[in-house]
């Protein structure tokens, strides 16, 4: 039993001691599991540690030193366009509107209520949120996806990323994100680095409306800068990044007039007013902005305490009305887009000048050419005559716009004339520089099919000018020599079609027809045939060239056409102003400027390059332009022109009233399309003063014609109250002051312009280039025979006596155009028969120059017409018989021969007289009583034409002047014996 037992203790020892050395090995496994397990976690940890490492090099890579570039944000600056004084703003360039502003000028409720709603935690952060970004990340996995960046991640991505950034996936950009937001919240540490941080961020965020930082969306939306906001405009410009686009303000906004308006009217520009109406839509901008105001209740940081629960909800209440869209950014807005186009042109080239970002982006500032006060004149003009003219009751309008009850009259011809539109600018003719511009008759009114204000017509439309481009087309003919001042051309219509294309019958809009003018009379009072006879002698080609060189630009494809010289080619206005300046200037033609000065962000002038002045080119002689200018200076005299007269300048700044000196010159088209009117004052002796020249346009924006309204109760009015506003108080000039050498005076016959001759009725004096004065006598008289006793053309045995005396004979008027003659001849007959006779082509009627009314040159053609009748032979009397009762004839009496001598030709014997009485008077012997018929049978006045013819051949028989007998030689009448 004990040995049992023994073997039991032995076992169990023997099991221990197995048991020992399995222990041992646990121990051992205890000890290496640890060992193990570190050694994998160390290993994993340093797979981990070498990927994060690896991770976070690839997506630094790249990646900006935050600090440094945080630094040196350039935001783009706005290019900000002035007035030629450089101090009214006009615009601010670009697709960008951007004002950068410093934290300290950011009132506390702006940065209160952008942290509120995009980073409640943004004095806190590292830069990120990571419980928003797995927050967001679970509502990506279940379906509801949505933001989680915080501002500094927001302005990281829009500002401190590379490009590539955002060529990979959305998670790979997020990431870098991240990174690049822990880097900057490092290297920008504690509040003054969070400041830093929301000022770039507030400076460049985009608030829609084209506008880029929080000061440009405050002046935009509201017109105030920030510290003259309310809160809830606080509230809404913070609500409006979350989704620029769709919350912008002006897009939003509804447009509502603020008085009582006719249907059809246009709203009064300081009456209008732009609401953002609440649609009690939860997804709108008002309850954007409701929301925004209620999380500032609670996470207000700067502004807490200053405002009550309260004054939040107060603030819900607020309207959210807008800076009017009229009153927004831009002044002379057609002037701006022009100087936007110009400054492209100079920063990239003509090519590239519309998409030239560095007028946008450039932070220029632009001094242009324009004078605000010039340009508020001609916007108003233009308003009064082409919009306001549609109302109802025009006046209360008129008057507040401070336009004299004066012009009433006028600007009421205008309510039915169907005329929507118009345009109108003003420039220094001496420098070329637009001071006023306008291409519309109010860039920010309400538009329809025959008002389009957007669209600009002074540089972008074609328009037919008519009439106005006559002075074009005479001066090339004056510098040609072709052409005089004293030119005669017939006033008649005539066919100028072309062989095989038709008629072209020209006529003149009141149907008349003058007959001879000289071309001083037919620029002056805008005859359209002879203007377009002047064309056909200068040459239509040359013309047409000649024009380009004054500046006129033609619709692709243009070519020549007989009517040109009447304005049927189109053009630009603006190119009629440079023109009509280059007329003002003695035909030198500056280079159109808008703008004068352009300096860089820096302040450095990088236009002009150098100060030298701008050079013009000659386009006409002075002589020519000074006598086109004379001939259209008389349209501002009414003694002269009392038609276009009316429109006078007057300078009413003094204490009388005084006519300034002006030219000017209107055009209407045939189909009554357009209107225009553009004319210059005389330059001013001061060499530095501004010479001013004035074009308007007149019409509808589709091209429909107006209502039967002239130039001259249109456009020329318009003009004439632009030049008269903005020239008051100016130094009066007058044309005479800069007459040239080389011009030179001659008298003229007033209707044919050759030299007087013995067939002229009138003379005048006439302006002549040196070496083209007429050498020629009148040309439009023909000396010719007639009777005396009965005005008929002469011929032997007419009653007599033969007098020679000159008529009109237009047989060789306008030589070297015998196509022309037959249409004068026609006109010549009916014009014998005098005015208003009506015949030719078109059934146009005859006229004196110019009309009944008004005939400077008498009621005449410069003379008379010539009889086409021939008088009557006249017959030998039958031998004496007894003498029969006379009866009643018109039959002019025959002539009874003188008896003759039987023995000889010599004079008959005289009878002795009586011999006179000593002291007394002779006894006269009584004369022979004829027998007379009875009273009762022959009424008196049944003798007169008897009588008359007797009588009328007895006393030429008495005082007939001698002269040689014809081969028809009647014997002489034997003298009546004298009284005894």
């Amino acid at each position: 039993m004990q040995t049992a037992l023994q073997r039991r203790q032995r076992h169990r020892r023997n099991g221990a001691a197995r048991r020992g050395r399995g222990g041992g090995a646990a121990r051992r496994a205890a000890f290496a599991i640890p060992l193990l397990l570190f050694s994998s976690f160390l290993a994993v940890g340093g797979v981990a540690f070498v990927a994060v490492v690896s991770a976070y090099a690839h997506y630094s890579e790249g990646l900006t030193d935050p600090k440094e570039g945080l630094s040196n944000i350039a935001f783009e600056q706005p290019s900000i366009v002035y007035d030629r004084t450089g101090k009214v703003e006009l615009a601010r360039f670009g697709v960008l509107r951007r004002s950068v502003v410093t934290f300290d000028d950011i009132p506390p409720e702006m940065v209160d209520a952008t942290t509120s709603v995009e980073d409640k935690d943004f004095w806190t952060n590292p830069g990120f949120d990571i419980g928003a970004v797995v927050s967001a990340g679970l509502d990506t996995l279940s379906g509801r996806p949505r933001g989680a960046s915080t501002i500094t991640q927001q302005l990281v991505r829009a500002r401190l990323l590379p490009a590539d950034a955002f060529e990979g996936s959305v998670y790979d950009r997020k990431i870098r994100e991240i990174i690049q937001s822990i880097r900057l919240t490092q290297a920008f540490p504690g509040e003054e680095g969070k400041k830093a941080i929301m000022e770039a961020y507030l400076n460049q965020n985009f608030y829609g409306n084209q506008s880029y930082g929080v000061k440009a969306a405050a002046i935009g939306y509201f017109g105030k800068d920030l510290d003259q906001l309310t809160l809830a405009q606080f509230a809404v410009l913070a609500a409006i990044p979350q989704s620029p686009t769709k919350f912008d303000l002006m897009r939003n906004a509804v447009r509502e007039c603020t008085v009582a308006i006719e249907e059809g009217a246009d709203c009064p520009a300081n009456k209008v007013k732009l609401v953002v109406p609440d649609t009690d839509d939860p997804n709108d901008i008002i309850s954007r902005r409701n929301f925004v105001l209620d999380q500032m209740k609670t996470r207000s940081v700067l502004s807490a305490g200053k405002y009550t629960a309260a004054d939040y909800d107060a603030a819900k209440n607020e309207e959210l009305v807008l800076t009017p869209q009229v009153a927004a950014p831009w002044k002379a807005p057609q002037f701006v887009w022009q100087i936007r186009k110009q400054l492209g042109t100079l920063l990239c080239g003509e090519a590239d000048a519309d998409t030239c970002e560095a007028v946008d982006t450039g932070g220029y500032k632009i001094i242009t050419s324009l004078d605000w006060g010039m340009q508020q004149t001609v916007e108003k003009w233009l308003y009064a005559s082409t919009r306001v003219t549609h109302l109802k009751d025009p006046t209360p309008v008129w008057t507040k716009l401070k336009i004299p009850k004066s012009e009433f009259g006028w600007l009421k011809n205008l309510r039915g004339a169907n005329i929507h539109n118009g345009a109108a600018g003003v420039m220094d003719y001496r420098t070329g520089q637009v001071l006023a511009y306008a291409g519309s008759g109010g860039y920010y009114l309400e538009g329809s099919a025959k008002f389009q204000p957007q669209f600009d017509v002074l540089s972008d439309g074609f328009r037919q000018l008519g009439s106005s481009v006559k002075p074009l087309n005479y001066i090339v003919g004056l510098d040609d020599h072709s052409l005089t001042a004293a030119t005669m051309f017939m006033d008649v219509v005539t066919d100028f079609g072309v062989k095989g294309s038709g008629s072209f019958l020209p006529t003149q809009a009141d149907g008349l027809e003058r007959g001879p003018v000289r071309l001083r009379q037919a620029l002056q009072f805008s005859l359209n045939i002879p203007s377009i006879k002047a064309g056909i002698e200068v040459g239509l080609e040359r013309e047409f060239n000649k024009w380009k060189d004054f500046g006129l630009t033609y619709p692709p494809g243009a070519q020549p056409v007989v009517s040109q010289s009447v304005g049927s080619i189109e053009t630009h206005p603006i190119d009629m102003i440079g023109a009509y300046g280059a007329i003002a200037d003695g035909g030198v033609l500056m280079p159109r400027t808008m703008i004068l000065e352009v300096q860089d962000k820096d302040g450095k002038t990088v236009y002009p390059a150098t100060e030298d002045p701008a050079v013009g080119k000659r386009v006409a002689s002075p002589q020519a332009s000074y006598i086109i200018t004379d001939i259209l200076s008389g349209n501002t005299v009414k003694s002269i022109n009392p038609v276009w007269g009316q429109w006078q300048i007057l300078d009413k700044s003094g204490k009388d009233t005084v006519r300034r000196p002006a030219a000017y010159k209107t055009g209407t088209t045939n189909d009554r399309k357009d209107t225009a009117a553009f004319g210059f004052l005389a330059q001013p002796k001061d060499e530095t003063a501004q010479g001013l020249v004035v074009g308007v346009w007149m019409g509808n924006s589709d091209n429909t014609p107006n209502n039967d309204a002239l130039s001259l109760a249109s456009a020329a009015p318009l003009w004439s109250r632009i030049m008269t506003e903005i020239s008051q108080g100016l130094p009066i000039a007058k044309f005479t002051d800069e007459k040239p050498k080389d011009i030179v005076t001659e008298t003229v016959d007033a209707f044919s312009g050759l030299l007087p001759g013995p067939g002229t009725v009138k003379t005048v004096d006439e302006l002549f280039i040196r070496g083209t004065a007429p050498t020629n006598r009148d040309n439009l008289h023909v000396a010719t025979d007639i009777d005396a006793a009965t005005g008929l053309l002469w011929q032997d045995g007419c009653t007599g006596p033969m007098q020679t005396k000159t008529f009109l004979d237009f047989s060789r008027a306008e030589p070297g155009f015998n196509s022309w003659q037959p249409y004068t001849q026609e006109w010549a007959q009916r014009a014998a028969r005098g005015v208003g006779v009506r015949g030719g082509p078109k059934k146009t009627r005859t006229m004196y120059f110019y009309n009944l009314s008004f005939h400077p040159f008498g009621a005449t053609w410069g003379g008379k017409f010539k009889p086409t009748e021939v008088c009557s032979a006249l017959a030998p009397c039958p031998p004496a018989e007894a003498s029969p009762t006379p009866q009643p004839s018109t039959v002019v009496p025959c002539i009874t021969p003188a008896p003759t001598e039987s023995h000889g030709g010599g004079p008959p014997t005289k009878e002795p007289g009586p011999t006179p009485t000593k002291g007394g008077k002779p006894t006269p012997t009584p004369r022979p009583t004829l027998p007379l018929p009875a009273q009762a049978s022959i009424p008196p006045a049944a003798t007169l034409p008897l009588v008359i013819p007797l009588v009328g051949a007895l006393l030429s028989r008495r005082f007939r002047p001698a002269r040689r007998p014809s081969r028809h030689h009647r014997p002489r009448r034997a003298r009546p014996p004298e009284p005894s």
